[in-house]
């Protein structure tokens, strides 16, 4: 057996002729009477104690104690005792990934889930306590799809914690628990009525972002980024090398997402889009950290910039360009005075990559092209997003199967 279990109310002594015997020790009927007692892994001792007359649980709890190792699935039982909030915080502060996320999933552990499940030890969760955490979740109005990340971050906590041996289990993954569902509602695409005309309600010196958003499927941080470098006018390319991201309330030029740096084919509309806006306002060097505020600086020829002549915000342009223009489009109601506006996810500026995809998968492009012009690492997700959009087959299938057949 991996250690014992001492009697604190007894101990043994040779008598005088020679026999042990059980004799009442100082402790006698105070506190708990049985303490187990092992050598952990690490090689330090733990012990648990067990009140009177629960010998038998003692050793039924060493004897998992030394199944638990034998597997290599022991946890030490005093590890799960760091609070979820305090071992969250450490877990953030370990993370490698850049600084933006780390930021958004503080944000979100701090605001969504802290709250409820902060104060609660690690190896005290049960099933039960992230099914009603989840109810709370829903019952708060959250978007779905808000959820689900909230969801998610909260899960890799515990996972995070069984990695490092503190659980046995995560309580997120048990089956009676359920991650937030989110229904999958097809991307709808802008008609070319409606770019044309949100492109006319933005200001003159930054409707580029339509064209570069509609007519190349950036981003709108890449579309902040780009460079007149960037462009390659004779082979008609663009190099999507850089964004424009947020940290916090700093600005800082970054890889595109996920490091995905491409090249896009450049439209001759496009093009002459760009040599007007060039023409007109011509670009400015621009210097921001490089991914993170403290980052090194670099210094950019941005085609887009703000009358102060620094890069764009996102903040500020969603809010005083963009969506002004949807109101003016009629894609969302004019703003009361003290309202906020009533734009949902689906009317972002990321709206013109959809409307980017379905033309060209209209045009016959095929998804594996589409996902490396649009930046995405999986033409799988490109495929689940997009293939309501793809034109029917069938008719090109039998004009295909009868052309062989006949000759």
């Amino acid at each position: 057996m991996a250690g014992h279990i001492q009697d604190r109310w007894y101990k043994v002594e040779t008598a005088s002729d020679g026999k042990p015997v059980k004799v009442k020790t100082d402790r006698f009927g105070v506190g708990l009477r049985y303490r187990a007692r092992y050598v952990a892994p690490d090689g330090s001792e733990k012990s648990k104690s067990f009140p009177d007359k629960q010998k038998r649980r003692a050793e039924t709890w060493l004897s998992n104690i030394e199944a638990d190792m034998s597997r290599g699935q022991y946890t030490d039982p005093t590890a799960g005792r760091i609070t979820f909030r305090n071992f969250a915080c450490d877990w953030m502060a370990s993370q490698t990934t850049d600084p933006s996320t780390r930021q958004a999933v503080e944000l979100r552990l701090r605001l969504h889930a802290f709250p409820h499940l902060g104060s609660r030890s690690m190896s005290a969760f049960t099933p039960g306590h992230i099914r009603a955490w989840a109810r709370a979740l829903q019952d708060s109005g959250m978007a779905p799809t808000y959820q689900r990340v909230v969801f998610a971050n909260v899960s890799s906590v515990f996972t995070a914690a069984v990695d490092d041996g503190l659980i046995v289990r995560n309580p997120c993954r048990a089956r009676s628990v359920r991650a937030p569902k989110v229904e999958r509602r097809k991307v709808q695409p802008w008609t070319h009525e409606r770019v044309r005309t949100v492109r006319h309600g933005i200001p003159e010196p930054y409707r580029l972002t339509v064209d570069l958003g509609a007519g190349c499927g950036l981003r709108q941080g890449e579309a902040f980024g780009l460079a007149v470098d960037d462009v390659d006018f004779l082979d008609g390319v663009v190099h999507v090398v850089r964004q424009v991201k947020m940290i916090g309330a700093v600005l800082v030029f970054a890889p595109p997402k996920g490091g995905k740096v491409r090249d896009v084919p450049l439209a001759d509309v496009t093009s002459a889009a760009l040599t007007q806006h060039i023409t007109c306002r011509p670009p400015l060097e621009v210097t921001l950290p490089w991914k993170t505020p403290d980052g090194p600086p670099v210094t950019a020829s941005l085609m887009l910039y703000t009358r102060e002549r620094k890069a764009l915000n996102r903040n500020y342009f969603n809010m005083y360009l963009w969506k002004p223009a949807l109101v003016a489009a009629g894609v969302i109601p004019e703003r009361q005075p003290g309202e906020r506006f009533k734009a949902s996810r689906e009317h972002g500026m990321h709206a013109l990559r959809h409307y980017y995809a379905s033309v060209l998968l209209d045009a016959g492009e095929n998804i594996k092209a589409l996902a490396e012009y649009l930046g995405h690492s999986d033409p799988g997700f490109t495929l689940r997003t997009y293939t309501h959009l793809m034109p029917n087959s069938s008719e090109r299938a039998r004009r295909a199967i009868d052309a062989a057949l006949a000759a």
